[in-house]
């Protein structure tokens, strides 16, 4: 089936290669449109087209597990497990940073602690940048060196668990790997040997005090970071200070409200009064002449008057 490991392949690490990814991550693989369309009947020379067509590095992205091309390329490379002077030659590929990152992450699962460090540590000097898809789906910036020290230090990388890598300094004591020699090792040997002082070549005293590539991405994510981190700072005043001052404004046109609303009602509770008194002196008006007409007929009648 197009699923099965090649016949003729090599147990590696004591196991079928394609074992080396985890199960569930090998299920969605072999459920993916990629996998089905472009990696069917994939033979070592039709994976090195496959490989240049790599825009972008990753493993499993997406609230439903979704696998990106470089992890079936991955599987792909363990089921039919091309010759190891073909992933040499991805390695040493210069000119397509996806092939080199793919044989790097192929060579690191299927080769032995001794040949990682010997073909992987010069990579470190790769500072190229490449495109990384997360766990959210979202693309990052990343480079070639900091992707190959995850090879030699993480445990996991691209949602593929690693097999163990041995220290490299139990294998220098064995004598079975030479000591890493840094490349700012070969300036500082010619800076000694020279002879030279800072007075008489400040040059060079220069170029060893300047940060090597990683530190500067280091330190350039760092300011980036506490631009960010005052930028969010001066929002949360502004922010702070606005809503003070609407709740200001909302005092005070509550307080003008209140005010407006009082002295509405002392005006109405004095027209109120007002109409109040009018009617009482209208109806005592009313009263006393009503007496007075009483009076006059009671005279005409010969009857005494009344008593206002």
């Amino acid at each position: 089936m197009a699923n099965r490991t090649v016949k003729d392949a090599a147990s590696v690490h004591g196991t079928n290669p394609q074992y080396l990814i985890e199960k569930i991550v090998r299920t969605r693989i072999y459920e993916s449109k990629y996998w089905k369309e472009e990696c069917f009947a994939l033979t070592a020379a039709l994976l090195v087209d496959k490989a240049m067509e790599l825009r972008y590095i990753g493993g499993t992205f997406g609230g439903n597990i979704k696998v990106t091309p470089f992890l079936c390329l991955i599987l792909k490379m363990l089921q039919i497990q091309p010759d190891n002077d073909i992933v040499i030659e991805f390695i040493k590929n210069s000119e397509f940073k996806y092939v080199r990152c793919l044989g790097a992450l192929y060579l690191r699962l299927t080769r032995p602690s001794i040949e990682c460090y010997n073909y992987l540590e010069p990579l470190l000097v790769d500072y190229r940048k490449i495109r990384v898809q997360t766990r959210t789906g979202e693309f990052v910036l990343s480079h070639i060196d900091e992707f190959i020290d995850q090879l030699l230090r993480d445990d996991k990388v691209c949602d593929i668990i690693l097999p163990r890598l041995q220290k490299r300094e139990l294998l220098e004591d064995m004598n079975e790997l030479e000591p890493r020699v840094s490349a700012l090792e070969d300036a500082f040997g010619d800076d000694v040997s020279s002879g030279s002082s800072e007075d008489e070549n400040p040059q060079i005293e220069d170029d060893y005090r300047s940060p090597s590539p990683v530190r500067r991405r280091k330190e350039e994510r760092r300011k980036d970071d506490r631009r960010d981190h005052s930028r969010k700072e001066e929002n949360r005043s502004r922010d702070e200070h606005r809503r003070e001052r609407d709740r200001k404004d909302r005092r005070e046109r509550r307080s003008r409200s209140r005010s407006r609303s009082r002295e509405k009602k002392k005006k109405n509770k004095k027209e109120k009064e007002d109409r109040s008194d009018k009617s009482k002196s209208s109806s005592f008006k009313k009263d006393s002449l009503d007496i007075s007409e009483a009076n006059a007929l009671r005279a005409s009648l010969g009857l005494p008057p009344l008593i206002e």
